[in-house]
């Protein structure tokens, strides 16, 4: 239990307040300046920042936008205070080659938690059963939405079955009969994991026949692989969260199925490698973020690395703000024989035109050979295997501008394609380098 006293029943009132406040009016320049003064103050306690002097519109648009590497380089130097005056203690997954040390501070788990369950109020019902697919050990994600079940009241059970030890399949699979959840949070490979076990085993229906609701995060999810894990499961599958360890959540879902940028929660800008300007009407380009309310280790325009499309039509669940479409990480992308390949590119044709459960990349060091693999549904027939290869080709060359050396299908692809469970790293788990891509 986190809150244990008045000051903590007093900072969890004032989040509620602010993030109910926020469903219903967009934040105001006096909001995002009174915000950012204060996030700027507490970072300036930090080394990194130490020299920045005191708040200013002008000097926050001068402040170098900070790059990703600078923070995994020295993370330290970003952190207010000792170690132990944080509440809980994690670290990112290391999917960019190393991790980042992620202390948060009471302040930091209560702002965040707040701000994404009142989003998610407008998603979740109060009679959910909730059944949590998400590793427990080291990074928050599987915390944050135990923490939103119990400040909404829901209940919930972990069960991440790639974690070796309780919770296996088998487990996971008799566990299900009898809390017969609605509602499942999943990384999108393990959500497709788990569909495959149960289709081979036969017990898709009977297990499915509960679930409501399909809530994705994690890794990028896209809309073809969102329809095939919703027609699997007779559910509506959601892109429910976008965000990071070190950030926080930065955008969550709405009953339309479109992420809303939370803006009462963090300051977004967009770059484009050499100029960075406040978040437009509509536009894309890298995501620079500070978040609002940061405490153990403040951050003042971290460059995200993530390349976004922002999107001011108003959206069917009228929840004020901008939508925001994840494109992937720029450092995600690929180049085959001088045309670019993007996941979502990618994902759109695999999931779009076959009945694949998942997919890999096998291109050479040099990136002029390329094949595409596909994990082919147990028991599906594989008489139209053929005529699925040729039409993936087909869409390739004319949507990504290259066809594949090859396009097979498979039994069955490395777990590494399919347990991530925090921003899983497209080109470190769906991409393999090889000698000989043909």
């Amino acid at each position: 239990m986190l809150i244990r006293d008045e000051a903590g029943l007093r900072l969890l009132r004032e989040a509620q307040e602010e993030a109910r406040w926020a469903r219903r009016h967009p934040p105001t320049a006096d909001f995002h300046t009174r915000k950012l003064s204060a996030a700027w103050a507490r970072a300036a306690k930090s080394q990194a920042f130490r020299d920045i002097g005191a708040f200013s519109w002008d000097g926050f648009e001068r402040l170098p936008v900070t790059p990703k590497d600078r923070l995994k380089q020295d993370p330290w130097s970003f952190a207010v205070g000792e170690l132990a005056e944080a509440a809980k203690y994690y670290e990112t997954t290391g999917t960019s080659g190393r991790v980042t040390p992620t202390p948060r501070h009471l302040e930091d788990i209560v702002w965040n938690t707040v701000s994404v369950a009142e989003a998610w109020r407008s998603v979740l019902n109060a009679d959910d059963r909730v059944a949590i697919l998400l590793p427990s050990d080291i990074v928050p994600v599987a915390d944050l939405i135990v923490g939103v079940c119990e400040y909404l009241g829901l209940p919930h059970t972990r069960m991440y079955p790639f974690a070796t030890g309780i919770s296996d399949w088998d487990r996971l699979s008799d566990l299900w009969s009898t809390l017969r959840p609605t509602a499942v949070f999943a990384a999108p490979g393990v959500l497709m994991q788990l569909t495959r076990l149960l289709v081979q085993r036969g017990t898709l229906p009977g297990l499915s026949d509960s679930i409501s609701r399909l809530m994705l995060l994690g890794e990028v999810s896209t809309p073809a692989l969102r329809t095939r894990l919703g027609t699997w499961w007779d559910a509506t599958a959601h892109d429910v969260s976008y965000g990071s360890t070190e950030t926080g959540t930065l955008a969550a879902t709405c009953p339309a199925g479109n992420l809303h940028l939370l803006t009462h929660a963090h300051y977004f800008e967009l770059t484009d490698g050499e100029r960075t300007t406040p978040l437009p009407a509509d536009g894309a380009g890298r995501l620079v973020v500070t978040p609002l309310n940061l405490h153990a280790r403040p951050l003042l325009r971290l460059d995200t690395g993530d390349e976004v499309e922002i999107s001011s039509d108003r959206c069917d669940c009228a929840t004020p703000g901008s939508t925001i479409v994840v494109r992937g990480r720029s450092s995600d992308g690929l180049r085959i024989r001088g045309a670019d390949l993007a996941i979502r590119d990618v994902e759109e044709i695999v999931y779009g035109l076959t009945s694949a459960t998942g997919y890999l990349v096998e291109v050479d060091e040099a990136g002029t050979q390329a094949r595409l693999l596909l994990e082919r549904v147990p028991g599906s027939d594989r008489a139209s295997e053929a005529a699925d290869a040729d039409s993936v080709q087909e869409a390739c060359r004319h949507r990504l501008g290259f066809a594949w050396d090859g396009v097979a299908f498979l039994n069955a692809l490395p777990s590494t394609t399919k347990s991530g469970g925090s921003q899983k790293s497209w080109k470190r788990t769906n991409v393999r380098v090889v000698e000989n891509a043909r």
